[in-house]
Protein backbone atom coordinates (compact mmCIF):
# COMPACT_ATOMS: atom_id res chain seq x y z
CA UNK A 1 0.00 0.00 0.00
CA UNK A 2 1.23 3.50 -0.80
CA UNK A 3 0.40 6.08 1.87
CA UNK A 4 -0.80 9.33 0.30
CA UNK A 5 0.58 12.55 1.81
CA UNK A 6 -2.09 15.22 1.40
CA UNK A 7 -1.48 18.91 2.05
CA UNK A 8 -4.07 20.61 4.26
CA UNK A 9 -4.05 23.53 1.77
CA UNK A 10 -4.70 21.47 -1.39
CA UNK A 11 -8.24 21.99 -2.73
CA UNK A 12 -9.14 18.28 -2.98
CA UNK A 13 -7.63 17.11 0.30
CA UNK A 14 -10.83 17.04 2.39
CA UNK A 15 -12.80 15.33 -0.37
CA UNK A 16 -10.13 12.64 -0.92
CA UNK A 17 -9.74 12.01 2.82
CA UNK A 18 -13.51 11.80 3.37
CA UNK A 19 -13.84 9.27 0.57
CA UNK A 20 -11.17 7.10 2.20
CA UNK A 21 -13.00 7.31 5.54
CA UNK A 22 -16.35 6.40 3.93
CA UNK A 23 -14.74 3.37 2.25
CA UNK A 24 -13.42 2.02 5.55
CA UNK A 25 -9.84 3.30 5.23
CA UNK A 26 -7.48 5.03 7.66
CA UNK A 27 -6.44 8.68 7.42
CA UNK A 28 -4.06 10.38 9.87
CA UNK A 29 -5.55 13.79 10.68
CA UNK A 30 -3.90 16.89 12.13
CA UNK A 31 -5.40 18.52 15.21
CA UNK A 32 -4.22 21.19 17.63
CA UNK A 33 -3.27 18.44 20.12
CA UNK A 34 -1.63 15.54 18.24
CA UNK A 35 -2.20 13.75 14.94
CA UNK A 36 -5.05 11.25 15.13
CA UNK A 37 -5.41 7.96 13.24
CA UNK A 38 -8.91 8.38 11.86
CA UNK A 39 -11.59 5.94 10.67
CA UNK A 40 -15.39 5.70 10.54
CA UNK A 41 -16.31 5.58 14.22
CA UNK A 42 -19.62 3.81 13.50
CA UNK A 43 -17.99 0.93 11.63
CA UNK A 44 -16.60 -1.92 13.75
CA UNK A 45 -14.49 -3.11 10.83
CA UNK A 46 -12.93 0.34 10.33
CA UNK A 47 -12.29 0.78 14.07
CA UNK A 48 -10.72 -2.69 14.16
CA UNK A 49 -8.23 -1.46 11.57
CA UNK A 50 -7.18 1.32 13.97
CA UNK A 51 -6.59 -1.20 16.76
CA UNK A 52 -4.56 -3.38 14.40
CA UNK A 53 -2.49 -0.53 12.95
CA UNK A 54 -1.61 0.81 16.40
CA UNK A 55 -1.32 -2.52 18.23
CA UNK A 56 -3.80 -0.98 20.66
CA UNK A 57 -5.42 -2.98 23.51
CA UNK A 58 -9.11 -3.59 22.72
CA UNK A 59 -10.28 -2.23 26.10
CA UNK A 60 -8.75 1.18 25.39
CA UNK A 61 -11.67 3.39 24.26
CA UNK A 62 -11.64 5.67 21.22
CA UNK A 63 -12.55 9.35 20.99
CA UNK A 64 -15.18 10.26 18.40
CA UNK A 65 -14.35 13.52 16.62
CA UNK A 66 -17.37 15.60 15.65
CA UNK A 67 -18.22 18.98 14.15
CA UNK A 68 -20.31 20.19 17.10
CA UNK A 69 -23.03 19.44 19.62
CA UNK A 70 -25.62 18.72 16.91
CA UNK A 71 -23.62 15.61 16.00
CA UNK A 72 -23.16 14.74 19.69
CA UNK A 73 -26.95 14.65 20.11
CA UNK A 74 -27.09 11.86 17.52
CA UNK A 75 -24.47 9.86 19.45
CA UNK A 76 -25.33 10.44 23.11
CA UNK A 77 -28.35 10.59 25.43
CA UNK A 78 -29.00 12.27 28.77
CA UNK A 79 -26.64 15.09 27.84
CA UNK A 80 -26.29 17.47 30.81
CA UNK A 81 -26.65 21.20 30.37
CA UNK A 82 -23.03 21.71 31.41
CA UNK A 83 -21.89 19.81 28.29
CA UNK A 84 -23.44 22.50 26.10
CA UNK A 85 -21.81 25.22 28.20
CA UNK A 86 -18.40 23.54 27.98
CA UNK A 87 -18.77 23.11 24.21
CA UNK A 88 -19.79 26.73 23.79
CA UNK A 89 -16.75 27.90 25.73
CA UNK A 90 -14.03 25.43 24.65
CA UNK A 91 -15.05 23.93 21.26
CA UNK A 92 -13.50 23.72 18.79
CA UNK A 93 -10.59 22.91 21.07
CA UNK A 94 -8.66 20.38 23.16
CA UNK A 95 -11.55 19.18 25.34
CA UNK A 96 -13.10 15.68 25.28
CA UNK A 97 -16.33 14.93 27.14
CA UNK A 98 -17.47 11.49 28.32
CA UNK A 99 -21.24 11.06 27.88
CA UNK A 100 -23.74 8.16 27.81
CA UNK A 101 -23.59 6.42 24.41
CA UNK A 102 -26.63 5.59 22.31
CA UNK A 103 -27.07 1.93 21.40
CA UNK A 104 -25.87 2.25 17.81
CA UNK A 105 -22.33 3.24 18.88
CA UNK A 106 -20.21 0.09 18.42
CA UNK A 107 -18.75 -1.39 21.60
CA UNK A 108 -15.48 -1.66 19.69
CA UNK A 109 -15.42 2.16 19.62
CA UNK A 110 -16.30 2.58 23.30
CA UNK A 111 -13.93 -0.13 24.53
CA UNK A 112 -16.95 -2.10 25.75
CA UNK A 113 -18.29 0.77 27.86
CA UNK A 114 -21.78 2.30 27.93
CA UNK A 115 -20.21 5.74 27.54
CA UNK A 116 -18.44 7.42 24.64
CA UNK A 117 -15.79 10.15 24.38
CA UNK A 118 -16.53 13.06 22.03
CA UNK A 119 -14.64 16.16 20.98
CA UNK A 120 -14.62 18.84 18.29
CA UNK A 121 -11.03 19.51 17.13
CA UNK A 122 -9.65 22.97 16.41
CA UNK A 123 -8.47 22.08 12.91
CA UNK A 124 -10.47 23.42 10.00
CA UNK A 125 -9.31 20.70 7.59
CA UNK A 126 -10.16 17.90 10.04
CA UNK A 127 -13.63 19.34 10.75
CA UNK A 128 -14.15 19.56 7.00
CA UNK A 129 -13.21 15.89 6.59
CA UNK A 130 -15.66 14.94 9.36
CA UNK A 131 -18.44 16.92 7.70
CA UNK A 132 -17.80 15.51 4.22
CA UNK A 133 -17.48 11.93 5.46
CA UNK A 134 -20.89 12.19 7.15
CA UNK A 135 -19.81 10.15 10.19
CA UNK A 136 -18.05 10.81 13.49
CA UNK A 137 -14.39 9.92 13.12
CA UNK A 138 -12.71 7.72 15.71
CA UNK A 139 -9.16 9.02 15.98
CA UNK A 140 -6.78 8.04 18.77
CA UNK A 141 -3.26 9.44 18.56
CA UNK A 142 -1.52 8.15 15.44
CA UNK A 143 1.48 6.58 17.17
CA UNK A 144 2.14 2.90 17.66
CA UNK A 145 0.52 1.94 20.95
CA UNK A 146 2.57 2.95 23.99
CA UNK A 147 5.06 5.01 21.97
CA UNK A 148 5.39 8.82 22.01
CA UNK A 149 2.49 10.53 20.27
CA UNK A 150 2.69 12.01 16.78
CA UNK A 151 2.86 15.80 16.47
CA UNK A 152 3.95 16.01 12.80
CA UNK A 153 3.03 14.16 9.61
CA UNK A 154 6.63 12.87 9.52
CA UNK A 155 6.08 11.17 12.88
CA UNK A 156 3.00 9.46 11.44
CA UNK A 157 4.90 8.24 8.39
CA UNK A 158 7.67 6.90 10.61
CA UNK A 159 5.13 4.66 12.36
CA UNK A 160 2.66 3.86 9.57
CA UNK A 161 4.05 4.53 6.09
CA UNK A 162 2.72 1.87 3.75
CA UNK A 163 0.16 0.64 6.30
CA UNK A 164 -2.50 3.39 6.16
CA UNK A 165 -4.18 5.02 3.19
CA UNK A 166 -3.28 8.67 3.81
CA UNK A 167 -1.97 11.37 6.12
CA UNK A 168 -2.93 15.03 5.94
CA UNK A 169 0.13 17.22 6.55
CA UNK A 170 -1.04 20.11 8.68
CA UNK A 171 2.35 21.04 10.13
CA UNK A 172 3.38 20.76 13.77
CA UNK A 173 0.63 20.54 16.38
CA UNK A 174 0.15 23.72 18.41
CA UNK A 175 -0.78 22.23 21.82
CA UNK A 176 1.32 19.07 21.49
CA UNK A 177 -0.37 16.86 24.13
CA UNK A 178 -3.68 15.03 23.88
CA UNK A 179 -6.96 16.64 24.83
CA UNK A 180 -8.29 17.12 28.34
CA UNK A 181 -10.88 14.43 29.14
CA UNK A 182 -13.72 15.09 31.59
CA UNK A 183 -16.38 12.54 32.60
CA UNK A 184 -19.79 14.23 32.75
CA UNK A 185 -21.75 11.08 33.59
CA UNK A 186 -21.18 11.59 37.32
CA UNK A 187 -21.46 14.48 39.77
CA UNK A 188 -19.16 16.11 40.44
CA UNK A 189 -17.51 15.69 37.04
CA UNK A 190 -14.23 13.77 36.97
CA UNK A 191 -11.00 14.78 35.26
CA UNK A 192 -9.70 11.64 33.55
CA UNK A 193 -6.81 13.17 31.62
CA UNK A 194 -5.29 16.66 31.85
CA UNK A 195 -4.56 18.58 28.66
CA UNK A 196 -4.79 22.00 27.04
CA UNK A 197 -7.98 22.90 28.92
CA UNK A 198 -6.92 23.23 32.54
CA UNK A 199 -8.71 22.10 35.73
CA UNK A 200 -9.22 25.75 36.66
CA UNK A 201 -10.94 26.42 33.33
CA UNK A 202 -13.20 23.41 33.85
CA UNK A 203 -14.09 24.49 37.39
CA UNK A 204 -15.03 27.93 36.06
CA UNK A 205 -17.90 26.20 34.26
CA UNK A 206 -18.60 23.12 36.38
CA UNK A 207 -18.07 24.60 39.84
CA UNK A 208 -16.58 21.40 41.25
CA UNK A 209 -14.31 18.77 39.73
CA UNK A 210 -12.63 15.66 41.08
CA UNK A 211 -9.47 14.07 39.70
CA UNK A 212 -9.35 10.37 38.82
CA UNK A 213 -6.52 8.44 40.45
CA UNK A 214 -5.23 7.39 37.00
CA UNK A 215 -4.04 10.97 36.46
CA UNK A 216 -1.39 10.56 39.13
CA UNK A 217 -0.94 6.78 39.47
CA UNK A 218 -1.11 3.58 37.44
CA UNK A 219 -4.32 1.56 37.14
CA UNK A 220 -4.03 -2.11 38.01
CA UNK A 221 -4.52 -4.79 35.34
CA UNK A 222 -8.10 -5.54 36.45
CA UNK A 223 -9.30 -1.91 36.64
CA UNK A 224 -11.45 -0.51 33.83
CA UNK A 225 -10.13 2.39 31.77
CA UNK A 226 -12.89 4.97 31.32
CA UNK A 227 -11.01 6.94 28.69
CA UNK A 228 -8.01 6.68 26.35
CA UNK A 229 -4.53 6.69 27.87
CA UNK A 230 -5.56 5.87 31.43
CA UNK A 231 -4.53 2.25 31.94
CA UNK A 232 -1.35 1.38 30.06
CA UNK A 233 2.18 2.71 29.96
CA UNK A 234 2.09 5.43 27.32
CA UNK A 235 4.17 7.93 25.41
CA UNK A 236 7.41 6.09 26.19
CA UNK A 237 10.64 5.58 24.27
CA UNK A 238 11.93 2.00 24.33
CA UNK A 239 14.42 2.72 27.10
CA UNK A 240 13.67 3.30 30.77
CA UNK A 241 12.67 6.85 31.78
CA UNK A 242 13.14 8.18 35.31
CA UNK A 243 11.83 11.57 36.42
CA UNK A 244 14.19 13.47 38.72
CA UNK A 245 12.37 15.97 40.95
CA UNK A 246 13.87 18.68 43.13
CA UNK A 247 15.79 21.89 42.61
CA UNK A 248 18.01 22.33 39.58
CA UNK A 249 21.14 21.88 41.64
CA UNK A 250 19.94 18.79 43.54
CA UNK A 251 18.64 17.13 40.37
CA UNK A 252 21.89 17.84 38.55
CA UNK A 253 23.95 16.32 41.37
CA UNK A 254 21.77 13.19 41.36
CA UNK A 255 21.95 12.79 37.58
CA UNK A 256 25.71 13.35 37.44
CA UNK A 257 26.20 10.66 40.10
CA UNK A 258 24.14 8.10 38.18
CA UNK A 259 24.78 9.02 34.56
CA UNK A 260 26.53 6.39 32.42
CA UNK A 261 27.61 6.30 28.81
CA UNK A 262 24.57 5.76 26.60
CA UNK A 263 22.21 7.64 28.94
CA UNK A 264 20.45 10.89 27.98
CA UNK A 265 19.07 13.83 29.95
CA UNK A 266 15.73 15.41 29.00
CA UNK A 267 15.66 18.86 30.52
CA UNK A 268 14.48 22.46 30.23
CA UNK A 269 16.39 24.75 27.90
CA UNK A 270 17.51 26.85 30.87
CA UNK A 271 19.21 23.76 32.35
CA UNK A 272 21.29 22.75 29.33
CA UNK A 273 24.54 24.24 30.77
CA UNK A 274 24.19 21.95 33.81
CA UNK A 275 24.37 18.82 31.64
CA UNK A 276 27.01 19.62 29.02
CA UNK A 277 28.69 16.24 29.60
CA UNK A 278 25.45 14.21 29.80
CA UNK A 279 24.15 14.42 26.21
CA UNK A 280 21.21 16.68 27.17
CA UNK A 281 18.10 17.32 25.08
CA UNK A 282 15.85 20.30 25.73
CA UNK A 283 12.11 20.04 25.12
CA UNK A 284 11.28 23.68 25.84
CA UNK A 285 11.56 26.51 28.31
CA UNK A 286 10.65 26.01 31.96
CA UNK A 287 9.53 29.65 31.94
CA UNK A 288 7.11 28.97 29.05
CA UNK A 289 5.20 25.74 29.70
CA UNK A 290 3.49 25.93 26.30
CA UNK A 291 6.86 25.24 24.69
CA UNK A 292 7.25 22.16 26.92
CA UNK A 293 3.80 20.92 25.91
CA UNK A 294 4.50 21.49 22.21
CA UNK A 295 7.99 19.97 22.33
CA UNK A 296 7.58 16.97 24.63
CA UNK A 297 6.59 14.24 22.17
CA UNK A 298 9.08 15.26 19.49
CA UNK A 299 11.80 15.01 22.15
CA UNK A 300 10.58 11.62 23.40
CA UNK A 301 10.59 10.37 19.81
CA UNK A 302 14.21 11.48 19.39
CA UNK A 303 15.04 9.49 22.54
CA UNK A 304 13.32 6.38 21.17
CA UNK A 305 16.65 5.00 19.99
CA UNK A 306 18.21 1.59 20.72
CA UNK A 307 21.49 3.36 21.53
CA UNK A 308 19.86 5.16 24.48
CA UNK A 309 19.94 3.10 27.69
CA UNK A 310 18.30 5.42 30.23
CA UNK A 311 16.64 8.84 30.18
CA UNK A 312 16.74 11.12 33.21
CA UNK A 313 13.88 13.59 32.77
CA UNK A 314 13.10 16.92 34.35
CA UNK A 315 9.42 17.70 34.83
CA UNK A 316 7.72 21.09 35.31
CA UNK A 317 5.84 21.85 38.52
CA UNK A 318 2.56 23.67 38.88
CA UNK A 319 -0.94 23.37 37.51
CA UNK A 320 -2.53 24.37 34.22
CA UNK A 321 -0.76 23.03 31.13
CA UNK A 322 2.19 22.00 33.34
CA UNK A 323 -0.19 19.49 34.93
CA UNK A 324 -0.73 17.87 31.51
CA UNK A 325 3.03 17.70 30.82
CA UNK A 326 3.56 16.10 34.23
CA UNK A 327 0.91 13.47 33.42
CA UNK A 328 2.50 12.53 30.08
CA UNK A 329 6.02 12.32 31.49
CA UNK A 330 4.86 10.23 34.45
CA UNK A 331 3.10 7.84 32.04
CA UNK A 332 6.28 7.65 29.92
CA UNK A 333 8.27 6.85 33.07
CA UNK A 334 5.68 4.34 34.34
CA UNK A 335 5.58 6.61 37.43
CA UNK A 336 9.26 6.02 38.30
CA UNK A 337 10.19 9.22 40.14
CA UNK A 338 13.13 10.07 42.38
CA UNK A 339 13.61 13.22 44.40
CA UNK A 340 17.09 14.68 44.02
CA UNK A 341 16.75 16.52 47.32
CA UNK A 342 16.10 13.30 49.26
CA UNK A 343 19.05 11.53 47.62
CA UNK A 344 21.62 14.02 48.96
Amino acid sequence: MKTLVLSENAPDTARVAAQIIRSGGLVALPTETVYGLGADGLSEAAVDRIYEAKGRPKDNPMILHVTGMEQVEALCHHIPRCAYTLAEKFWPGPLTMILPAKDHIPKRTTGGLSTVAVRCPDSAITRQVIALSGVPIAAPSANLSGKPSTTTAQHVLHDHDGHIEAVIDGGACRVGVESTIVDLTQEPAILLRPGGITPAQLRSVLGSLTVDKAVTAELSADEVAKAPGMKYKHYAPQCQVVIVDGSREAAARYIHRHYQKGDRVLCFEEELPLYRDCDPLSYGLEADVQTLSAGLFAALRELDDPAVHMVYARCPVGDGVAYAVQNRLKKAAAFQIVNGEEQL
